[in-house]
């Protein structure tokens, strides 16, 4: 295992151009932080989102959405709405056949448009289409729907037997039950000497990208449908909407180009995505829909939202024997995760830890709130919570220190490969040694002896005091989990530049920099002579998604792959040129020529005279490779956090001090991108610990419907991250990469959590739930003391 140690300061990363942090370099390419060379056009607003896409002619499409949580639908007006200025067409499911919306278990069907029946805020009944956004938002308003109102189910605990069901059908609103892994029965807690159950509660979140579920569609003269996206692949969208209308694939051109953040909420169709192209057809023009950021609080796909039972057994020396659990995951009001997410958390249990006896029950219900969709870990953010947390709760249990505790069950690196007790094969790592630098970095025993020193001030009953307290987690992640391949090519153009065509779609994850170095690694050339291209399905020819941290491992080795063909292509060119046995041909990367072995003062040939030998043709490159990269199954990095928080007592406001990281994620390609990529989740994490939740009222209403009332950090309330990252290389792929775009969210929330319960253990609190407002904190607090 390699370590980087902590960063520099972006400062230090400064350079004029690309070109000059790239040419001439001699020795590798990966592990280099180069500069984001996508960055340029988006600080110079020269960026291209489907909102400020020149569309001749577009009109504006707005929608009619629901203002009740479940209701019966028992007319609809449009009259007034389509005599309104500027009004072009307003349609309800009963104007146009519109199928069903596809992608959901039959046991809770959708249908594009509600029909007789709504079961969110926020559910599309009817959609107007005008002119000017201004004008479709005021005839909205006029369309008069009639509604029966019907007792709206919330909470997820009650809805298990609830005598209201979302869907008279299926007779329950139990839509998953499940148990693993595979047929292993409970666990057998004879032999433990100490059991702790606890109950964790993990919030229902909105991901909140800045960009909100932009598209356009439109129709050309030939009859292809043209559809721009907010997405995280083209294909999946192209091959939902030719399915959905009876097209074939290639009838319809999906493009995306610029995204602003998504993080799983967008990587699959919304009923608003599917209609455009009928709205479209209908008035003959370009639609677009822009929705506000309000719509979307209540319409883009939910997360997290689990209820966790937990018991942890074992011996009073801190040997950890068994683990079950039962998740109760709220779906929302329809099942497009179909309890997916929930079974990501019980697949990776026990995490890092080595405990032989794991069970866990799921039960997944439907509820009259915003669907649930994956959302930045997907599932296993709310396993490290359920994991760190019921490890600290039974280190308190039998008067242990956590550390102490974390060390004694973590899993040998000469263990490695270890196959857990759900069947996930951890492909490589050292946990002890990633923690050990946390602790070390974190400087435990002074913080420890500084609680010590706060909390006997504040027996003495010295004024104003904080406590101070220290959190940790370990955890694991699976990434590329996925199970499908990824699409790269390279082309040597008539110039001797490249272009790199892949089938990953980024939304800020700095793919286009990390493609062309892994080509410029292999062929020498500077990175900026790579061109990247992403995101039109009449360029690229296939491809999937960007999630599960997997656009490295695959989409990264698909283009290793592809390279390594082309530079054989080319050797053999060489070859030629240089009148030279093809085997005797070499590339030496650092001047990116072609030599013959031994000679490298005499004749080379360079990447502009191979392209120079190509006969003329009608395409623009002459030496073309691709490849789709699978892999050999998922990997599986893995971290060791630690927060130093300040609690006040008087008012349960907590003050994060420090955030301190250890991750790996396999080889490293640019630290600069990688340690990008762990400041925005570990922001994200903090979110989830300390602010965000998404609440309703009794009847379903949304409570925190825009950002005046959803709390989220700004970079105030984020201290300087402190980060390292270690590689250990994966032997599931060629280059050993692994994903790490998730681990910040992993970590970051129970090690936070941790810390605040610390601060406050020694009053009697041993579990606040998230997030920890100031509100929840001073009542723990207060009924701990009044206990």
């Amino acid at each position: 295992m390699t370590n980087l140690a902590d960063h520099p300061p972006l400062s230090d990363w400064a350079a004029p151009s690309v070109a000059a942090e790239t040419a001439g370099v001699d020795g590798p390419m990966l592990g280099r932080s180069i500069r984001r060379v996508e960055d340029q056009h988006l600080l110079t607003g020269n960026s291209t989102f489907v909102a400020n896409l020149d569309l001749s002619g577009a009109l504006c499409a707005h929608f009619v959405t629901s203002i009740h949580a479940h209701a019966r639908i028992t007319g609809i007006d449009t009259t007034e709405a389509n005599a309104a200025p500027g009004v072009v067409d307003v349609v309800t499911a009963a104007d146009a056949e519109i199928g069903p919306f596809p992608g959901l278990p039959e046991t809770t069907p959708r249908s594009v448009l509600a029909t007789d029946r709504v079961r969110f805020v926020g559910e599309p009944v009817a959609v107007v289409v005008a002119e000017t956004a201004a004008q479709a938002a005021d005839a909205v308003e006029l369309v008069q729907v009639d509604y029966e109102p019907l007792p709206a189910v919330i909470d997820p605990a009650a809805a298990v037997a609830s005598p209201t069901h979302l869907f008279d059908e299926l007779g329950t609103n139990v839509v998953v039950s499940a148990t693993g892994p595979g047929e292993r029965q409970p666990s057998d807690f004879s032999a433990c000497e100490v059991v702790v159950e606890e109950t964790f509660v993990v919030p229902r979140v909105a991901p909140c990208p800045m960009e909100t579920r932009v598209a356009a569609s439109m129709w050309t003269d030939d009859g292809r449908l043209v559809h721009y996206a907010s997405c995280q692949g083209v294909h999946p969208i192209q091959n939902g909407l030719a399915g959905f209308y009876g097209l074939e694939p290639d009838q319809v051109r999906v493009i995306t180009s610029d995204v602003g953040g998504s993080f799983g909420a967008k990587a699959r169709l919304y009923p608003e995505d599917i209609l455009l192209p009928l709205l479209a057809k209908r008035t003959g023009r370009p639609v677009r829909w822009v929705p506000t950021r309000s719509d979307d609080m209540s319409g883009l796909g939910h997360s997290r939202a689990q209820r966790q039972t937990v018991k942890i057994g074992g011996d009073r020396d801190g040997t950890i024997k068994a683990l079950d659990v039962h998740l109760l995951a709220d779906l929302g009001a329809y099942a497009s995760t179909a309890g997916a997410l929930a079974r990501n958390t019980g697949m990776i249990l026990p995490g890092p830890f080595d405990i032989d006896q794991v069970h866990w029950e799921l039960t997944a219900v439907v509820t009259n709130t915003t669907p649930i969709v994956a959302y930045r870990g997907a599932g296993r953010p709310e396993a490290g919570s359920l994991l760190d947390r019921a490890v600290d709760r039974f280190a308190a249990e039998i008067g242990m220190d956590a550390v102490e505790l974390r060390r004694k069950n973590l899993i040998p690196a000469n263990r490695m490969p270890y196959e857990n007790p759900t069947g996930l094969i951890y492909d490589s790592g050292d946990y002890h040694e990633a923690f050990e630098l946390v602790v070390e970095a974190t400087g435990y025993e002074g913080v420890q002896a500084e609680q010590a020193e706060r909390r006997e001030a504040a027996a003495n009953g010295a004024p104003g005091g904080k406590l101070l307290g220290v959190g940790f987690s370990n955890f694991i992640d699976r990434t590329a989990g996925i199970p499908s391949s990824e699409y790269g090519s390279l082309e040597l153009l008539d110039d001797g530049s490249f272009r790199v065509i892949t089938g990953s779609s980024p939304y800020g994850q700095g793919h286009y920099t990390t493609w062309a170095m892994l080509v410029s690694e292999r062929t020498g050339v500077p990175v900026d002579e790579i061109e990247v291209v992403h995101g039109d399905t009449d360029i690229v020819p296939r491809g999937g998604i960007t999630g599960g941290s997997r656009s490295a491992q695959r989409a990264g080795s698909a283009l290793i792959e592809a390279t390594d063909e082309l530079v054989e292509q080319a050797r053999a060119k060489a070859a030629d040129l240089l009148e030279a046995n093809v085997d005797d041909v070499i590339l030496d990367v650092a001047s990116a020529r072609f030599h013959v072995t031994g000679s490298p003062g005499a004749a080379t040939v360079g990447w502009a005279e191979i392209a120079d030998t190509a006969p003329p043709a009608t395409d623009d490159y002459v030496l073309k490779c691709e490849s789709d990269f699978l892999g050999e199954g998922p990997t599986v990095p893995y971290g060791a956090y630690a927060a130093v928080v300040e609690v006040d007592t008087e008012t349960g406001e907590v003050d994060l001090l420090r955030l301190v990281t250890v991750d790996d994620a396999g080889t490293i390609i640019n630290p600069m991108i990688v340690f990008g990529q762990i400041h925005g989740a570990l922001g994200q994490g903090g979110g989830q610990a300390l602010y965000e939740e998404f609440h309703y009222d009794a009847d379903g209403n949304a409570i925190t419907a825009n950002f005046l009332d959803y709390g989220f950090p700004s970079a105030a309330e984020m201290p300087s991250f402190e980060c390292q990252v270690t590689q250990t290389p994966s032997p599931n792929n060629p280059t050993g990469f692994k994903g790490i775009a998730e681990s910040g969210c992993i970590g970051a929330v129970p090690a936070i959590q941790n810390a605040v319960i610390d601060a406050v253990s020694h009053l009697g609190v041993r579990q606040i739930d998230l997030p920890l407002s100031p509100q929840r904190v001073w009542t723990a607090i207060d009924d701990a003391t009044a206990g």
